[in-house]
């Protein structure tokens, strides 16, 4: 009975002391929110003080959540590498394949034109430059190079990157020139679209795609199809690569470029030799003459010569008679 009488007896003193409790909860969270909501210069300098020093004394607590997140985010970095890595072993994986195949390619085709006793063209030789400056403008494309005329550089010649053409020389001076890139409004190039072989003219309008005009038949071309250079002109080598076909959303046909104009450091001047040029139309062929005099060719309608054996046989032909024996008769 005493046991039941202390545990009533300590009962009914916790009730009112958690009642009390709750009561000064509500009011403190009362206070500070019409203390947080008040706009008074002197309650916002008393809120910036009991910032200032009850955030400061709390960094042991917000030191677990800085850890935990820093943790969280390399462990996302952490998956991140671990993906592009497998991604990247897949490529190489990939390339080795497709290095092994261009290297059996590359041995039978040079039997096969060993077979057919191919005659190419001697490999271009080339200049290597470095891009000093971009000299372009918004309507204008190009950059100068370190090379001039004093390394034999001449207006015209095609400009290549690692990759593909990048435009063409416009403009020499002793120690520099400049090139007009594709993009440029001012850059026409003859090209062919493969695999369906047809010629177009690649038009640059100072935008990143240019554009592909004068083509035969447009609806023949499709969007990934390769386009290299053309030799119509003799300004460009042909075969250059250039880009791949992209349709645009105005539905235009335009050209994704090979060569990357935001990573210019080195560009290749092609020496480009003018093609050699056939003026005459020929000469009369003559038969071969055999040691004496040619011999006339006979008439069309001249007879074969007859054997003497029928010469008897053949009467001989009348003499002309006389004006005196026609009178006489």
């Amino acid at each position: 009975m005493a046991l039941a009488s202390e545990r009533q007896t300590d009962t009914d003193y916790v009730r009112p002391l958690r009642r009390i409790f709750v009561g000064l909860l509500a009011v403190v969270l009362i206070a500070v929110f019409l203390v947080w909501r008040i706009d008074s210069p002197r309650v916002e300098r008393f809120r910036m003080a009991v910032i200032d020093a009850v955030v400061p004394s709390f960094d042991w607590a917000i030191a677990p959540v800085t850890q935990a997140t820093a943790l969280l985010d390399d462990f996302r970095s952490y998956a991140r590498i671990m993906e592009q890595n497998q991604q990247l072993r897949r490529e190489l994986q990939q390339m080795r394949a497709w290095r092994e195949a261009a290297l059996q390619l590359e041995q039978r085709n040079a039997e096969l034109l060993d077979l057919n006793q191919v005659r190419l063209d001697p490999q271009l030789t080339h200049v290597t430059g470095v891009v000093m400056a971009d000299s372009g403008s918004p309507f204008r494309n190009s950059v100068l190079l370190n090379v001039g005329a004093r390394d034999g550089l001449v207006d015209g010649w095609a400009v290549m990157d690692g990759l593909g053409l990048a435009g063409r020389i416009a403009g020499v001076g002793q120690r520099t020139s400049r090139v007009v890139l594709l993009t440029d409004s001012a850059s026409r190039v003859p090209v062919v679209v493969q695999p369906s072989g047809q010629r177009a003219m690649l038009s640059g309008d100072n935008s990143a795609f240019p554009l592909l005009d004068f083509v035969e038949d447009p609806d023949d071309l499709r969007p990934g199809d390769r386009v290299v250079s053309s030799d119509d002109g003799g300004v460009f080598p042909a075969g250059l690569l250039v880009g791949e076909v992209v349709l645009s959303r105005d539905r235009r046909l335009r050209v994704r470029l090979a060569v990357d104009y935001g990573r210019l450091e080195f560009l290749r001047v092609l020496r480009s030799r003018p093609l050699e040029e056939i003026s005459s139309t020929g000469e009369l062929i003559l038969p071969p003459e055999a040691g004496g005099a040619p011999d006339t060719p006979a008439p069309e309608d001249a007879l074969p010569a007859m054997p003497d054996l029928m010469a008897p046989n053949i009467a001989p032909p009348f003499s002309p008679v006389p004006d005196a024996a026609r009178t006489d008769g």
